[in-house]
């Protein structure tokens, strides 16, 4: 008798606790979800859901913008947004060519992450080609498993525009960019198709628009740039009501060397010319004053593009940024002359690098009334912190896992609640095959890692001091490399469609 009493007891115990547990959870999730909707409602009132315009621009140089010190080329509208906002010192691009530094842009995932790690064609259907009339083959698809940027904004019903160079999958993939978040796509699907800025064509998701005047020669009647820029303006009067998101991945100053003759005019007569072996992409008959006019001409857009914004009165509402995909071009590639420029501000390496000339890239941000005017920031970042930070700014849940870590604190002012990268990491098979991380004011690199039996050698550099990357440090600070060779192997996974033999795990 004593026994059951006493099982009773406890019952009535347990019961009472489970009760009490219950209570208890019920209560933290009353709590969890009105803090969670209060956190909402301030934000709401805060931002109001703002819009969000990404300029990108193609292999533009760190110091090819006014605001970083460029002395040929004139940029007052970027420079006005540097003036208004906040200019970064220390940001990085994903990637040292176009189609991996996209890719982590909008996953928010470090090369040694990311689904595209290299340029490249895809082994793709016949019947695909024929369908939509593929004139170029476009890259390798990113796979409906990643989630872009422009995915995560519909979790507020964003109206999503992606409007220039694509390069992340053609229609009918996975990579298709109406299959990745953007109700519309405008521009070159493919890289190559971007090869010529006077194209036979331009997509409008996955119907070609004949472009007219044009064959593909050096000049032509319909300029591309100047096609993005209509159609990003037609975009922002269409959804003015509601939020959007404007993705300009613009193909300038990508070679060819191709502009109008009235932009043309501005630099002809001022910027000395000299002879040179030309080599890849069209001639231009002034290369030097023709790649400046690009760049002016592209920022006379974003110009027109912020002057529709205040028109509509957005612009307090508007956050906009503005990046390269990656470093200048290299040995006066189609008429290029990086040299002349000073287009990586004495940094080593040009594009295709993961030395600083090939990945640090300018970055720009302006947002009246929320980012403090006329402020520059010496966080180092990279291009996988767009995706966490536009989160943020938008009160939308970013994806996991990525490597990203938001700039909102930085971006408004609020650089003590600022959580920083312990590193930042990079991997590219190609350009003889190289590894990077920077940690602080340490950057170390492996090169030549394609070699048939390379040599794991890691070199260090000092950047605080040691910017240009000029002086090998490594026999000096063993302790260092440790910690990054450490980093090399632990932040790669293999690919299946890019593999990396130096460096894959068996």
């Amino acid at each position: 008798m004593d026994s059951m009493i006493k099982n009773q007891f406890r019952l009535a115990c347990a019961q009472r606790h489970s009760y009490r547990l219950m209570f208890f959870m019920s209560l933290t999730f009353i709590t969890f979800v009105t803090q969670t909707l209060l956190a909402q409602i301030l934000f709401a009132e805060q931002t109001s859901q703002p819009n969000i315009i990404l300029i990108m621009a193609d292999d533009l140089g760190y110091q090819e913008l006014g605001c970083y010190g460029q002395k040929w080329i004139k940029t007052p509208h970027i420079d006005k947004l540097a003036a208004e906002g906040i200019k970064f010192t220390n940001f990085y691009a994903g990637n040292a060519v176009c189609a991996p530094s996209r890719c982590c842009l909008l996953t928010g995932k470090h090369p040694g992450h990311a689904w595209v790690r290299n340029n490249g064609d895809p082994k793709l259907p016949e019947e695909l080609r024929e369908k939509y009339g593929w004139e170029f083959p476009g890259q390798n698809p990113i796979p409906a498993t990643e989630v872009t940027i422009a995915e995560m904004l519909k979790q507020k019903e964003y109206a999503t525009a992606a409007i220039g160079k694509w390069g992340l999958g053609h229609f009918g993939t996975s990579g298709d960019p109406n299959s990745q978040g953007f109700d519309l796509f405008y521009g070159f699907n493919c890289q190559r198709h971007a090869h010529n800025h006077y194209p036979n064509f331009l997509w409008r998701n996955d119907v070609k628009e004949m472009q007219p005047g044009n064959d593909r020669t050096l000049n032509g009647e319909t300029y591309s740039q100047d096609q993005f820029t209509k159609v990003a303006l037609e975009f922002i009067r269409e959804n003015q009501k509601r939020p959007f998101f404007l993705y300009l991945p613009f193909a300038i100053p990508h070679l060819s060397i191709q502009v109008t003759e009235e932009s043309l005019a501005e630099y002809k007569d001022v910027i000395p010319e000299e002879d040179y072996v030309h080599k890849g992409y069209l001639k231009h008959p002034y290369p030097r004053a023709g790649y400046a006019a690009m760049i002016t001409h592209m920022d006379r857009d974003i110009g027109k593009i912020m002057t529709l914004v205040e028109e509509l009165h957005l612009d307090e509402n508007t956050v906009v940024l503005f990046t390269s995909d990656n470093g200048p071009t290299y040995d006066r590639l189609g008429g290029s002359d990086s040299d002349f420029f000073e287009s990586a501000n004495g940094f080593r390496g040009f594009k295709g690098s993961l030395h600083e000339g090939g990945i640090r890239v300018p970055l720009v941000a302006c947002w009246p009334g929320k980012i403090p005017a006329g402020t520059t920031s010496d966080l180092i970042s990279a291009s996988w912190d767009f995706l966490p930070t536009i989160a943020d700014l938008t009160g939308t849940k970013a994806p996991k896992p990525i490597d990203g870590i938001s700039m909102a604190p930085t971006l408004l002012g609020h650089e003590k609640k600022q959580i920083e990268h312990e590193f930042l990491y990079w991997e590219f098979a190609a350009y003889g095959g190289q590894q990077a991380v920077r940690m602080g004011e340490w950057k170390g690199i492996r090169q030549n890692l394609l070699k048939k039996n390379p040599e794991l050698k890691t070199e260090l550099y000092h950047l605080e001091s040691d910017p240009s990357e000029s002086n090998d440090v490594a026999d000096e600070h063993p302790e260092i490399v440790k910690q990054i060779e450490q980093l090399f192997d632990e932040q790669h996974i293999n690919s299946e469609i890019f593999r990396f033999p130096a460096i894959d795990t068996k």
